[in-house]
């Protein structure tokens, strides 16, 4: 799908999620303004409630979300864990990558790619750095356990791991 198209559908989305989400922001390559996209990506953080008065503090995704979500048919995932992918009426596969605030900057960093360049440029540095990638986090340890590094925002994966800041549209290999 060329990316003018690609975009209008993306926007919509974020548009329709957004009122269910505390951050939602398009990725991938129409972050990266590639002139053809494959499909649309988008990083989110769903409101989440504590599940009721009885539920021992069970926390669960905004249904709302959760029903929006999943009235396009599931390729896998749900909307209620990590990723999910689905399709949409327009023919091109949405995937939809959950994000916690203290793992923003990390996922939506990976999910704006390119996927090589997440490979040989992201995750070389981190683990170049002493970090490990662990349950959506950065990690280091110490005496065998992990010990989690908050990646709020972008910039802060690129200060964290010594990297100069690059622009999406350049983050090409």
């Amino acid at each position: 799908m060329i990316l003018t198209q690609a975009t209008q559908i993306a926007e919509r989305i974020r548009a329709e999620l957004a009122p269910y989400c505390e951050r939602i922001e398009i990725a991938g390559s129409i972050r990266r303004r590639k002139p053809e996209v494959g499909d649309i990506e988008i990083v989110c953080i769903p409101w989440t409630f504590e599940a009721g008065l009885f539920s021992g503090g069970h926390i669960v995704v905004d249904p709302a979300f959760c029903s929006l979500v999943n009235r396009w048919p599931a390729v896998k995932g749900q909307p209620t864990g990590k990723y999910t992918q689905r399709r949409l009426p327009e023919g091109i596969n949405i995937d939809l990558f959950i994000a916690r605030p203290e793992n923003w900057g990390l996922i939506f960093a990976i999910r704006t790619g390119s996927a090589a360049y997440s490979h040989n440029v992201l995750a070389a540095g981190w683990c170049r750095a002493g970090y490990h990638s662990m349950d959506g986090m950065l990690v280091t340890f110490s005496k065998g356990s992990p010990h989690p590094h908050p990646v709020r925002e972008e910039r802060e994966l690129f200060n964290l791991i010594g990297l100069p800041w690059v622009e999406p549209w350049e983050r090409n290999l």
